[in-house]
């Protein structure tokens, strides 16, 4: 019997390194630089674009705005390509559990629908609880008495008359929503476009980053990812951005309990489809 040495016993070939210290190579997609690349990049993106808005003053040339949103959306998910690859991770490791067969498809499709509604319910009673405490803070009349004085026509208006930064920012994105066919094309392409960009960002990339950072921790992964989410949108006013960091977390539980991206991009791009949509009628009709 030969008795094991150093040169020929297999456990000494193993280096002794504690199981913790495996786990953020494991879980990580990307170099950590490259992440805090992109964070800031989007945070720089989303301050240009409160700029930009702020400073809206009668039209604007739609067509050319959405294009450059889908460029700035296709350089946001290039840059998370590239890290993938610094990294050998594959972009369909991301993406999760993506079948192509009709079945799964419409089964996602219907996750997506429930998804929204109910999600739509939650920010709903948020948006209502943020002006109530927001009225009694500011010691305005409540957005009801409001409507109530306002006749037939102004009551759409009243939600908003007692909340002068949101009606400003109402009336900036209305500009962007689509006025005829042309733009309304232009504007379902590019929400079914972000909305899948947006999703493989931040709830592929930079959740699947945060919870290796946190050593497995998905907690904090969902909420650094969704605060960043909401840190995205700093052009739809400081309420919306609270809103949508929650509306983030929701993406995320769907994200998890599905094991992947795609309800989450049809619930995306159909809800940024849907609001454009709303938005261009609601200015029609001079109701903002």
């Amino acid at each position: 019997m030969t008795l094991p040495t150093p040169e020929n016993d297999p456990l000494e070939l193993v280096p002794a390194v504690p199981p913790q210290a495996l786990i953020p190579a494991r879980l990580t997609v990307a170099p950590a630089w490259h992440t805090v690349v992109l964070v800031a990049g989007i945070v720089a993106i989303s301050v240009h674009g409160a700029a930009q808005i702020s400073a809206l003053h009668g039209s604007i040339n739609r067509l050319a705005t959405y294009g450059f949103t889908a460029a700035m959306e296709a350089v946001l998910l290039a840059w998370v390509l590239f890290g993938l690859r610094l990294r050998k991770t594959s972009f369909r490791s991301l993406l999760g559990n993506f079948q192509l067969d009709l079945r799964s498809i419409a089964v996602d499709l219907g996750f997506a629908l429930v998804f929204w509604i109910a999600s739509l319910m939650v920010l709903g009673a948020l948006g209502v609880a943020w002006t109530g405490v927001e009225a009694a803070l500011m010691h305005r009349p409540a957005a009801t008495h409001v409507a109530g004085q306002s006749g037939q026509g102004g009551q759409a208006r009243g939600a908003f008359a007692t909340d002068p930064s949101q009606q400003q920012a109402l009336r900036a994105l209305a500009q962007l929503a689509p006025a005829n066919a042309g733009e309304v094309a232009a504007w379902t392409l590019l929400c079914l476009f972000v909305g899948f960009a947006e999703e493989v960002v931040f709830r592929g990339y930079l959740q699947r980053q945060f919870i290796g950072w946190a050593r497995g921790g998905v907690i904090a992964g969902v909420l650094f990812s969704a605060v960043v989410f909401g840190a995205a949108h700093a052009y739809q006013g400081a309420r919306n951005m609270v809103l949508l960091a929650v509306f983030g977390v929701l993406f995320s539980v769907l994200a998890l309990f599905r094991r992947s991206l795609r309800a989450g991009m049809f619930a995306h791009g159909w809800h940024d489809l849907i609001a454009g949509l709303a938005l261009a009628l609601l200015k029609s009709s001079h109701l903002i």
